[in-house]
């Protein structure tokens, strides 16, 4: 007999525990994005005590930078074959141990290997939590629990230069910075694996299945993705090298990638414009170096709050078409934030190369930047879930 898939209707009905899933996943992927620059005000103590110039320090923010662009190549496509969950376990397990290895390293080759892979391991949440959401939520909410989602991907990387600027200056060292992320990360692996229940609808059918099987002892029950048989070369085509085909073969998933590739690759780049600006022309340490990079999460926080102002006439959209969603109605945000991002490049580029020019103005160019990176991203990324919400 199959388990039809009305069953499915079990799943996710709770709206607080969806709120928990949500505000959890939220964590592992700020865990995640926090760590990928807290290296950042680790590299002149590394330098130091490995004699090695500040440019080879900084590989250990660019390999973990790589390491998130080779991961999802692996979770993306192992969640669609197993599930949300167990790719975020393993990945979580995984990127705590390699945290570690970083904070314990004795040489500078086991720090740069080690930040690759955590960077490799910690690429799942980012890639997968967005898909998690698209299983919770509808056309209606999706918009909202996305925005939260990428407010935890831009706001991690920002939050963490004070706070490692303030921990090497303390009597703790840089390889604290290390051991901080490595106990956030098992914080959310315990957490998960507690509390995170599997989203995926075909796993879900498989798991409800294998429950009534269990309570009926009625053998013939099974889920209709039971009956099928994957071998290697149909997992290779279809789940591994669906995101490669999709990205070179789909003009508007390539072109808007790159766009946002950019404007990531960006964000990055503070990590050094930042403490140029505000280190060597204006003399702040370490610690009080970073403060200014709120300036940019606060510019994320107002994007947020004019993303979900849009929503109730995105609802209304969506109710006279009768809740089929049209993706270009998620773009003209983007070509805001485009414009205001690009002016505050401009304003930080004017106004902190002396420091005649007072530091609040850098700072507050951290406002437009903040904003424009969130809307590109965050508009852009519901475009594609929109268009391909399925894949």
């Amino acid at each position: 007999m199959l388990f039809p898939s009305a069953f499915l209707c079990l799943h996710n009905t709770n709206r607080l525990g969806r709120l928990y899933t949500a505000v959890m996943l939220g964590f592992t992927t700020l865990t995640a994005a926090f760590t990928s620059s807290i290296f950042s005000a680790a590299i002149a103590p590394i330098s130091k005590q490995f004699h090695i110039g500040s440019v080879t320090s900084t590989l250990g923010v660019s390999l973990f930078v790589i390491g998130f662009a080779t991961g999802p190549t692996l979770w993306a496509p192992l969640s669609e074959l197993k599930g949300r969950r167990l790719p975020i376990l393993i990945a979580m397990f995984g990127f705590s141990i390699f945290q570690i290895a970083v904070a314990t390293a004795k040489d500078v080759q086991t720090i740069m290997l080690c930040r690759f892979w955590g960077g490799f391991f910690g690429a799942c949440p980012l890639s997968v939590v967005a898909a998690v959401f698209s299983d919770m939520f509808d056309n209606k909410t999706r918009g909202i629990a996305i925005t939260v989602f990428s407010m935890t991907v831009f706001s991690g990387p920002l939050f963490a230069p004070s706070v490692g600027g303030f921990i090497t200056e303390s009597y703790l060292g840089w390889r604290w910075t290390e051991y901080i992320c490595a106990i956030m990360g098992f914080t959310c692996f315990g957490l998960d694996l507690f509390w995170l229940e599997e989203t995926y609808p075909p796993v879900v059918l498989i798991e409800k299945a294998e429950e009534l099987r269990r309570r009926t002892k009625n053998w013939g029950i099974h889920a209709k993705q039971e009956e099928i048989e994957v071998d290697f070369r149909e997992l290779v085509t279809k789940n591994f090298s669906r995101p490669l085909r999709l990205l070179f073969t789909e003009p508007i998933i390539l072109l808007l990638s790159i766009y946002m590739a950019f404007i990531y690759g960006l964000l990055y780049l503070f990590l050094t414009a930042y403490p140029f600006v505000f280190q060597r022309i204006h003399g702040m340490s370490p610690g009080v170096g970073g403060l200014p990079y709120y300036g940019m999460i606060v510019g994320q926080l107002f994007a947020g709050l004019y993303i979900l102002l849009l929503q109730p006439s995105y609802t209304r959209k969506l109710e006279a078409n009768n809740n089929i969603p049209v993706p270009e109605w998620r773009l003209p945000p983007v070509i805001i934030g485009g414009a205001v991002f690009a002016g505050g490049l401009f304003m930080l580029a004017w106004t902190g190369y002396k420091v005649e020019i007072h530091w609040i103005a850098p700072t507050l160019s951290g406002l437009l930047t903040g904003f424009g990176l969130l809307t590109i991203f965050l508009q852009s990324f519901n475009y594609l879930i929109d268009s391909y919400l399925m894949l």
